[in-house]
């Protein structure tokens, strides 16, 4: 009889070992794949953006004759020169808009919890009623007209700040995610601080709201989102200078540069013209987006810290 049939316990503690090194291989090899795809789906979402970078860095001569490359061939801040010549009114129209995404994120964001709030309490005996309501306000609406008539003549909004404000205010795809989230959260949280004496809107602002911290980090996201890249409202109600947000500022240079451009092409003398089209659009994303690129990582850090709320610990 051999040792090991006699013994057979003996070679447990090898056998486990051979085991632990073959789920310790696959692990690794699984996070190879795994980190690799990932960079690779990172490099197609960065590629893009420096695609943009360098084309608005990049003469508008060589872009049109070789196209857009990730190196600039050949070297030049035209576009950014184009659209710093008056940095009274970039600053101005970045004010109007910081403003607006600001104040319209605060009191949206709190309107949209409120209400979805109410509808998400199973005590309140009319919530099947307002979710319908709010619904139907998404397959139906009165027209661009009515609502144009509404905002001018009735409230007499226009070339006002409130005008950016207050038609984004409310969202119901926003308010419909955030009741299904508040509808997940238990009951008794609440009851237990009934019974404290604690009223719906305390419970509102100290249990709620701390608990749907994640709902509200990506509802707001969404909300500003919105507000940073919204131009319509002031394409239809604003006309003061003054007033106009970063969006639609840039909308506007662009659309006097091609005016300019079919006008001296009519005239016979386009040679004499030269526009950076082509740079000076890629110009103005960078422009727009950078502010939210920039404040993106801060923003991440919420996220972050709203997902580990509520987590069971041990």
């Amino acid at each position: 009889m051999s040792a090991t049939t006699a013994n057979p316990g003996r070679l447990d503690p090898e056998i486990r070992a051979n085991k632990g090194k073959g789920k310790s291989s696959d692990r690794v090899l699984l996070a190879v794949i795994g980190y690799t795809l990932l960079t690779i789906l990172a490099l197609f979402c960065i590629f893009p953006f420096i695609l943009i970078i360098s084309s608005s860095l990049t003469e508008e001569s060589s872009i049109i004759e070789h196209g857009f490359k990730i190196v600039p061939t050949q070297f030049s801040l035209e576009a950014y020169s184009i659209l710093f010549k008056y940095p009274a009114d970039m600053l101005k129209a970045y004010g109007v808009t910081i403003s607006v995404t600001l104040i319209g994120t605060a009191v949206g964001l709190f309107l949209t919890s409120m209400t979805a709030y109410v509808l998400s309490r199973k005590d309140f005996k009319w919530r099947n009623h307002f979710s319908f309501f709010f619904f139907f306000t998404t397959l139906f609406s009165g027209g661009l007209v009515p609502w144009y008539l509404l905002i001018v003549n009735y409230l007499d909004l226009k070339d006002t700040l409130v005008v950016l404000i207050v038609p984004m205010l409310m969202n119901v795809f926003y308010i419909i995610v955030m009741k299904s989230f508040m509808s997940s959260i238990p009951e008794a949280i609440t009851e237990s601080a009934k019974i404290d004496g604690a009223s719906d809107f305390l419970i509102f602002l100290k249990l709620i709201i701390p608990l749907s911290k994640p709902a509200l980090a990506t509802i707001g996201l969404f909300i500003a989102l919105a507000y940073w890249n919204d131009w319509y409202h002031a394409l239809l109600f604003i006309s003061k200078s003054e007033l106009m947000p970063l969006q639609y500022y840039l909308y506007r240079l662009l659309g006097n540069m091609d005016g300019m451009r079919k006008a001296m092409m009519q005239s016979g003398v386009a040679m004499n013209l030269d526009i950076p089209t082509e740079s000076l659009k890629m110009a103005m994303t960078i422009v727009a987006t950078g502010p939210i690129l920039i404040a993106y990582p801060f923003i991440q850090r919420f996220f972050v810290q709203g997902l580990t709320i509520g987590a069971v610990k041990g």
